[in-house]
């Protein structure tokens, strides 16, 4: 009996450990058996915060049980055990509960860019580029903020640390001068914002349009109309002028249409009634400038324009509103009687001498 009470002492460590690894378990069953009670219950909110909360804290909680629930396994090895590498387990648990916390803002950080440019009812959207230069940032600062306490953890002194940062930072800033000049630029793009993503951009300086698909820190990259992708240093747009077409509040049309010189007396009637078309018009704009006038005699044919806009910037719309508009000026001019001109060219044959004649009859 002796024997047995004296093994059981010397092994009693095995049923701690078994007990706090079964304990473990059943706290990680409850704990999610409760967490998707939670979920149906903000099912039924339209809160984003708290769905944010729930999904970005599900995994790390998760992790979190087991990891402690193994490390108080582990320090009771450790004390059976006497070994010196148990002695770093509380350090291995402080450095794994800080990465789990940045793991979780990071998850939490990015759920709420991701959803909230979706917006809620009756509430607008949230712009996608401030949206991820925001999350961007905030997640720069948690990654910063966890090394740090890591370096904590294992017995780095901070202060040293961001001394040697400092000093390091001259060293990195002359060394990355053009890394730290596109940095800098996405900087002012996102403050200055003369395109977010999903815009349509182009710059008469370079060679250079297409629709913007992301901008990252060092370099924007524009999906160009052929689906070729154009990366761009973000240093380059502090220097060169941006056109956005997609801010556009109207689009223009502007058509020179050239009549027969024989039907000179309809000019004004054509003009007249292709001008009440275009104010009639669902599609055009009558709000800002309209303007439809007998503009020049040209070589071979009577010109007037029409200058107006679009109600739609859409360039697919545009294009049918256009055709539209040009079928029916067509369609008014043959109703007066009048064709539109085309190049041509009239070739006068002068008459022959009379002198001439008289000599030739002669002969």
């Amino acid at each position: 009996m002796n024997e047995f009470v004296t093994y059981i002492e010397e092994h009693f460590w095995m049923l701690e450990v078994f007990l706090i690894v079964l304990g473990t378990g059943f706290v990680h069953l409850f704990v999610k058996l409760a967490l998707n009670r939670i979920e149906h219950q903000f099912d039924n909110t339209h809160n984003l915060y708290d769905d944010a909360l729930l999904e970005a804290g599900r995994k790390p909680l998760s992790w979190a049980i087991w990891i402690i629930g193994v490390s108080m396994a582990a320090e009771v090895v450790g004390g059976a055990a006497a070994a010196e590498i148990f002695d770093q387990v509380k350090t291995v648990r402080d450095v794994a509960v800080v990465w789990l916390l940045v793991w979780f803002a990071i998850r939490f950080i990015r759920y709420i860019e991701e959803h909230v440019v979706i917006g809620q009812d009756g509430e607008p959207k949230v712009d996608l580029t401030t949206a991820r230069a925001v999350g961007k940032l905030l997640r720069a600062s948690v990654l910063i903020t966890g090394v740090l306490l890591v370096l904590q953890a294992f017995g780095f002194s901070i202060s040293g640390v961001l001394a040697f940062g400092g000093i390091g930072g001259i060293a990195v800033g002359f060394a990355a001068r053009d890394l730290l000049a596109n940095f800098f630029g996405a900087i002012m793009v996102f403050l200055d914002r003369p395109f977010s993503v999903g815009d349509w951009i182009r710059s008469p300086d370079r060679e250079i349009e297409g629709t913007v698909e992301e901008i990252g820190w060092r370099l924007t990259c524009i999906r160009t109309f052929d689906k070729r992708p154009l990366y761009i240093p973000n240093s380059i747009f502090t220097s060169i002028v941006v056109e956005n077409p997609s801010r556009m509040l109207n689009r223009r049309i502007y058509e020179n249409i050239g009549i027969r010189y024989d039907d000179v007396a309809v000019m004004q009637p054509i003009v007249d009634d292709v001008k009440a078309m275009l104010e009639s018009h669902d599609a055009i704009d009558t709000q800002v400038t309209l303007m439809v006038n007998f503009v020049e005699f040209g070589p071979s044919s009577l010109d007037f324009f029409i200058y107006c806009f679009t109600r739609t910037t859409v360039w697919t719309e545009f294009h049918e509103i256009k055709q539209d508009v040009l079928l029916k000026i067509a369609e008014i001019i043959r109703l007066h009687g009048a064709e539109i001109a085309f190049p041509t060219q009239t070739l006068h044959l002068a008459a022959e001498p009379e002198a001439l004649n008289t000599d030739s009859a002669a002969d």
